[in-house]
């Protein structure tokens, strides 16, 4: 039996072995390239309605800000679903997510709410923060990239600690 003999490369061997190598940091590109395919986020009828009246008086005091641009980009994109069919574990507004910073390796407690009701001190981020409009619309386990100051971090939702519309609190 003849075989016939390459020479192959470390890198060759390395790819060639990927599919087999189970290392966490393959598992998160992995898991921020489905983020990024995903098209759309879910927004429920009743947060855009609220959502969309805020970038309006925002608007209307002529607000110029990066972040109501980020926030009209989200809401486009996303689609739009009844409080009723919103799935349990999608972020939606007065949601609180647990969350891990992958970059940091840090766990943080977050409640997405409206601008007049954040405050940092106790987790309540504003919509209008770079975070909370990152988060908005995903889904517990998916990783959001974000930007910071000091450059992008990288989250990845745990769990839904509480959403309004799984609880019947349609109102909030």
């Amino acid at each position: 039996m003849n075989t016939l003999l390459t020479k192959t490369t470390p890198q060759e061997v390395v790819e060639q072995l990927r599919p087999y190598l189970l290392l966490e940091q393959d598992r998160e590109e992995k898991a921020m390239k489905k983020n990024k395919q995903a098209s759309s986020i879910q927004i429920t009828r009743f947060d855009k309605t609220r959502l969309m009246r805020l970038l309006r008086s925002l608007d209307a005091a002529q607000e110029s800000r990066d972040e109501i641009e980020d926030l009209e980009r989200e809401l486009e994109r996303g689609i739009e679903v009844d409080s009723t069919d919103v799935g349990s574990d999608v972020v939606t507004m007065n949601s609180t997510v647990r969350v891990t910073d992958l970059d940091a390796n840090t766990t943080h407690l977050y409640t997405i709410v409206f601008p007049s009701d954040a405050d940092f001190d106790k987790g309540r981020i504003s919509i209008l923060s770079p975070l909370g409009t990152a988060l908005l619309g995903y889904r517990a386990g998916d990783v959001v990239t974000w930007e910071m100051p000091r450059g992008p971090r990288r989250l990845r939702i745990e769990e839904l600690v509480y959403q309004p519309e799984a609880a019947g609190d349609f109102h909030l």
